[in-house]
């Protein structure tokens, strides 16, 4: 298992300082199961599997392939000076979650100081059979125990519990709020996927209509109903979830997006989404996405998996490229993630691209350096082609929103250009003046009105230049 963080409070697991290089945890090497035995001889440990990591604010968290939980960083813990008062300690190494001991823990989240964590009801999970806990910092009723009493140990979320009607499969965190999904536990007439929230909700990120905390889980009743919710995850401040059907919500900080407010101070449409908003792609595959796995959010961002794996979409902040798009700008739509079209044997697939090598040659040491020599020109030509591409879009930008007013986008493109490459320019602007309405087509005439006076008035300041040439040149022939 190895770990790329930064060390505050041992979140990397490692007594090691910032690190930018992965660093072996090594202190999970030696881990027996939670309910082995201590021994002297190392030989006697059962060796441990990582099933599922997790990260949060100020502490990771893993799942051993025997369920058992662990968690280092900047951990829950009992207080040392009051018994049962909460408190936060730092732990360098991974350590047992001892009081989910007895149950198989099959999912867990963590935000900035909580954890909320899915495991069974008996000592082995058989399906059908999960309880929701949570502990950690509740200060904003994050843990969805209906109080802001912050707890030491995993507690059961009543909404949840063994007598409730609703069961949770999936489970995300943001820095103050929480979000479940749950089915119906007992079969009914009509398919029940409800997503439920609940925390802080100063942002819109629960979902409610509403920016009020909510101490207890409350449905997110504006999502579309009888649909199956796949995935869901939160943000710092905002929260997004996708159905099998392909639809995308996202509600939140700044429309949904996670972004702060000062990334769309001058847009029309900036604020929170205090109800969730559907998350639609105006590209080949829009409006649904297809066939999607999986949505997952960072602190300002959201990335969608879809068609079975192959395609990623992305959209929020771009800051450092996180969107994967080439660009670093923010984006308000989802975008396609230039993700490389390889599949299965990545030495074949590259040097066959790249050359027709075999697989024997890609594992010829000199055939790999050429390999990677060629990879690293088609980079730096793919860079620039970016670049060229990046500075014509902002050119054809501002001169579609000099001419209609609004800046460019992708549906702009007429449609025989995206099927065919080409198209009749006089037939395309007799369409588009027969599609406008008056107050478009008043705003292009003094367009162009503006611009024939802008000529004509150019014209003559040449002319008058000449004239007065003409004149001085004729003046100085005379002397």
């Amino acid at each position: 298992m190895f770990i790329l963080d930064c060390y505050m409070d041992g979140q990397i697991g490692s007594n090691e300082t910032n690190s930018i290089l992965p660093c072996l945890l090594e202190g999970f090497l030696g881990l027996g199961p939670p309910n082995s035995v201590a021994s002297d001889s190392e030989t006697e440990k059962t060796p441990l599997k990582v099933s599922s990591v997790r990260a949060g604010g100020m502490m990771s968290l893993a799942i051993d392939d025997l369920g058992g939980l662990w968690m280092w960083g900047n951990c829950p813990q009992q207080s040392n000076s009051t018994e049962g008062e909460y408190s936060l300690a730092s732990s360098s190494v991974p350590i047992p979650v001892w009081n989910l001991h007895g149950h198989s823990v099959v999912k867990v989240a963590c935000g900035n100081e909580h954890v909320v964590a899915l495991a069974s009801a008996e000592e082995t999970y058989s399906g059908g059979d999960l309880l929701c806990y949570s502990w950690g910092s509740n200060n904003h009723g994050q843990l969805g125990l209906g109080d802001k009493e912050s707890r030491v140990y995993p507690e059961v979320i009543g909404t949840f519990n063994l007598e409730s009607s609703w069961e949770v499969y999936e489970v995300a965190c943001g820095a103050f709020h929480t979000a479940v999904l749950t089915n119906k536990k007992r079969p009914s007439d009509t398919f029940e996927s409800v997503c439920w929230t609940f925390g802080l909700g100063d942002n819109g990120q629960l979902g409610h209509g509403t920016t009020k905390t909510f101490l207890s889980p409350e449905p997110v009743r504006e999502l579309t109903q009888n649909t199956f919710l796949i995935s869901v995850d939160c943000g710092l401040f905002h929260t997004s979830v996708v159905s099998s059907a392909g639809d995308v919500w996202s509600w939140g900080m700044e429309k949904g997006l996670g972004l702060c407010p000062d990334a769309s101070l001058n847009r029309n449409d900036a604020g929170d989404a205090i109800s969730p908003l559907l998350i639609t792609y105006n590209g080949l595959y829009g409006p649904k996405f297809p066939e999607p796995v999986q949505v997952v959010c960072g602190a300002a961002h959201t990335v969608l998996v879809g068609d079975k794996g192959y395609k990623l979409w992305s959209w929020g902040r771009g800051r450092s490229g996180v969107l994967g798009n080439g660009k670093t700008d923010d984006y308000f739509a989802p975008t396609l993630v230039l993700w490389p079209p390889l599949i299965q044997d990545f030495g074949t697939e590259v040097s066959g691209n790249l050359g027709g090598g075999t697989k024997d040659e890609a594992k010829n040491p000199e055939a790999v350096a050429e390999m990677e020599k060629r990879l690293s020109v088609a980079i730096e030509e793919m860079k620039l082609l970016n670049s060229k591409f990046s500075t014509m879009e902002r050119y054809a930008s501002i001169l579609h929103g000099s001419i209609f007013g609004k800046p460019f986008e992708e549906q702009d493109i007429p449609m025989s250009l995206q099927r065919f490459g080409t198209f009749d320019i006089s037939k395309e602007w007799e369409n588009m003046l027969e599609s406008l309405d008056h107050g478009k087509l008043v705003r292009l005439e003094m367009f162009y009105r503006n611009m024939i006076a802008g000529v004509k008035d150019k014209l003559m300041k040449k002319r008058i230049q000449e004239l007065v040439k003409e004149c001085l040149s004729s003046a100085n022939t005379g002397k």
